[in-house]
């Protein structure tokens, strides 16, 4: 096909990862972002990129060096405990197991981005309207004034994204649980009670009545996570507490979850910082939509799900580096949305599909004497191995 103007709307994992593949293919596209820099707002925490799906697009990158050189291995290891402290589940990742090694997401974006051609991302540039001009061609146009045509216009643009109402009217769904996000900094000095708690990885704890504590090692002595719960999205106005002030959250805290041990209370209360207010969304699954010229969608944009599982940010760099493929791959691009639309649907649904039931469970009220279960992360992590195997061989077969 003639070279495209393809427009990437979204810098983020997915929109950076399929700029940089189609650069190895010398087809240059432009990124578009709200952001005025690749570091200019809190990033969020750590992810896990597994063998069958983020470190797949890597490797077809060329970047599996440069994710080596920053991912935390031991960042794989695993502890469940009740809300007393004890120790119900752990998971130690056995030498030689890089199935699913930790990346702060921050040094993941920063990455993607230094291995992009100069000038391909053109920051500050926040998407207000994409208006189809015919033929499959979209006219962008941007709230600093600038436009844009493009002949292919990928919305890598998120939860909320705008590119999506070209194709659907699907939107995302509250999932009943609020998220303060925690930060606690030098964590081995300052907090060495957590850090013992916390472990090299990451430390999930629950009551069995939707309230919860996950956090996570990141680099530099820092562990993220969140205090979680069921609640409207308005809890703090029913509860007359001002979120932005921290005593406040931190009282409000120590009541709802005033039957969890002294020992777990810390990761309540001593956090560095303010508790952000977060609250997680899903769009509906399975999603697909009808086929549009000139338009397609990739990671959260697409199949936005709860976090359990960790299948979001993997999800999205796959789809930006299959889209990538497809493109260079196709005689058109009619052809290249549907070959990539046509692996994504099926994929991301079963995914979605299982991350929300997954949250659903976590938070929900049970039994005391209810059985543990806990997930079998060694057969897990066996199976990335496994699927990402399978994968190549496919892509091998002519």
């Amino acid at each position: 096909m003639t070279t495209p103007r393809i427009a990437i709307v979204g810098g983020g994992p997915a929109g950076l990862m399929c700029a940089r593949v189609l650069q190895g293919y010398d087809i240059q596209p432009t990124v578009y972002d709200a952001d005025t820099a690749v570091d200019s707002r809190d990033p969020g925490g750590t992810l896990d990129l597994h063998a069958d799906a983020g470190q797949i697009a890597l490797e077809d990158a060329g970047l599996m060096d440069a994710f080596r050189a920053l991912a935390r291995v031991e960042g794989q290891a695993k502890s469940r405990r009740d809300h007393h402290g004890t120790v119900l589940a752990e998971f130690t990742p056995a030498e030689g197991d890089d199935a699913a090694p930790e990346i702060d997401r921050g040094q993941l974006r920063t990455m993607l981005y230094e291995h992009l051609r100069p000038g391909t991302v053109a920051w500050g540039h926040k998407l207000l309207h994409a208006t189809p001009q015919g033929g499959g061609t979209h006219r962008l146009e941007f709230a600093n004034g600038a436009s844009a045509e493009a002949d292919l216009v990928i919305g890598a643009d998120g939860a909320w994204s705008p590119v999506r109402r070209l194709l659907t009217a699907a939107v995302p769904q509250y999932l009943g649980v609020c998220f303060l996000d925690a930060r606690f900094d030098d964590v081995d000095t300052r907090h060495p009670e957590i850090a013992a708690i916390v472990g090299d990885g990451h430390m999930f704890s629950s009551d069995g009545d939707g309230r919860a504590v996950i956090v996570q090692r990141n680099s530099n002595g820092v562990v993220r996570g969140y205090v979680a719960f069921r609640a409207e999205l308005d809890w703090h106005v029913t509860a007359g507490v001002d979120i932005t002030d921290r005593e406040a959250v931190r009282s409000f805290l120590l009541r709802e979850f005033s039957h969890w041990s002294a020992l777990m209370r810390p990761l309540l209360t001593d956090i560095d910082g303010d508790y952000v207010p977060r609250s997680f969304w899903a769009l509906p699954a399975p999603l697909t939509w009808n086929h549009v010229p000139g338009v397609t969608l990739i990671g959260d944009a697409a199949h936005l799900m709860a976090p359990f599982g960790g299948h979001g940010t993997n999800l999205a760099l796959l789809d930006g580096a299959e889209l990538a493929h497809a493109i260079h791959k196709e005689n058109n691009l009619d052809d290249a949305i549907t070959r990539y639309e046509t692996a994504m649907f099926p994929r991301s649904a079963e995914l979605a599909v299982s991350s929300n039931t997954a949250l659903t469970r976590f938070f929900a009220t049970t039994s005391p004497d209810t059985p543990h279960l806990p997930p079998d992360h060694a057969r897990e992590h066996e199976n990335y191995q496994t699927r990402a195997a399978e994968y190549r061989r496919r892509q091998q077969k002519p």
